[in-house]
């Protein structure tokens, strides 16, 4: 007979295997929806360099040098350029980091550091409501407002713009979406840093403000580079809000902030409703492109992460 400690290990080393069995196997799973994906997309994506399409009776090809650095997105019977597309949407990536950086690091520490507990608890709810606005929401919000807005702004410079449908807007936009993000891991970056060393700073005779910049915002940079990181991929993906306002130029580059603009998202959303044919396929060659910029830009900032994490620890 076995005794009942002697049980009780069995049953919780079975329990043990059972649980580890089911989570191996929903890591297997979610592996190969990952692969499935990955190579349904690759596959489609190379399709329009390979495969012929009969477009108007006559048999086409896209010329794969002619889509990644072309400078207009269309023109007939077959020619795609995403050169100009590319540019554009780093561009506008680049001035909405620009606008939402300074201003989710100063948020996040207004709101561990300095704000009240009361308004802290208020402001960190409201982050975290923010965060969760679908993005149609803020793209006719953009619509309504920030265009107007755009426009009123262009008037005042003697520019016509296209009733505020511009580079600007768009950048105004992805700021608007991507600050909440930042903001929330900087938040718990700025929230994780040890109450002893804020005390030894104020006791070699820091100010509070040296205290909050030198101290926890240096030692909080590598959740916020991370915070930045998340945002940034937010920014490239988004496709609903900015293509309500970024009015979908079809040539470019584009660098004046009152022109219209394009980005890769919004190329894929454009005419989403076809199933099938050239101009169908060639989305998911875009959607290739804006996978591989979305890797190498994540590559990108954790190397500069790190750069900056050996250049402090020293």
């Amino acid at each position: 007979m076995l005794s009942n400690d002697t049980k009780q290990i069995k049953r919780k080393t079975i329990t043990d295997k059972i649980v580890r069995g089911v989570l191996l196997s929903l890591t297997i799973l979610c592996s190969l929806i990952i692969i499935f994906v990955t190579l349904f997309i690759l596959i489609k994506g190379l399709m329009p360099f390979f495969k012929e399409y009969e477009i108007n009776g006559e048999k086409v090809r896209v010329n794969i040098i002619s889509f990644l650095f072309g400078t207009t997105y269309f023109k007939a019977p077959a020619t795609y350029g995403i050169g100009f597309v590319f540019i554009d949407t780093i561009y506008v990536t680049f001035l909405a980091l620009l606008l939402a950086v300074p201003v989710s690091i100063l948020s996040a520490l207004f709101i561990v550091r300095i704000a009240p507990k009361v308004l802290s608890k208020l402001l960190n709810s409201i982050v975290e409501l923010l965060a969760s606005i679908p993005s149609v929401i803020f793209g006719m919000f953009g619509t309504a407002i920030i265009t107007k807005f755009v426009k009123w702004l262009s008037n005042l410079f003697n520019y016509q713009s296209s009733g505020g449908l511009s580079t600007l807007a768009s950048a105004i936009i992805l700021a608007l979406m991507i600050i909440p993000t930042i903001t929330m891991i900087s938040v718990t970056a700025i929230s994780s840093i040890k109450q002893d060393q804020i005390l030894g700073s104020l006791a070699l005779g820091a100010s509070k403000t040296e205290t909050n910049y030198k101290v926890v915002l240096l030692g909080a940079k590598n959740g916020i580079i991370s915070g930045i990181i998340l945002g940034t991929g937010r920014a490239l993906g988004e496709a609903t809000a900015i293509s309500m306002v970024c009015g979908n130029e079809y040539s470019g580059p584009t660098f004046n902030l009152f022109d219209k603009t394009r980005t890769l998202t919004t190329s894929m959303l454009q005419n989403i409703h076809e199933t099938s044919g050239l101009d169908y396929d060639i989305r998911f060659s875009i959607g290739l492109v804006l996978i591989i910029i979305i890797i190498l830009t994540n590559i990108l900032l954790n190397i500069v992460k790190n750069k900056i994490g050996k250049k402090y620890a020293k």
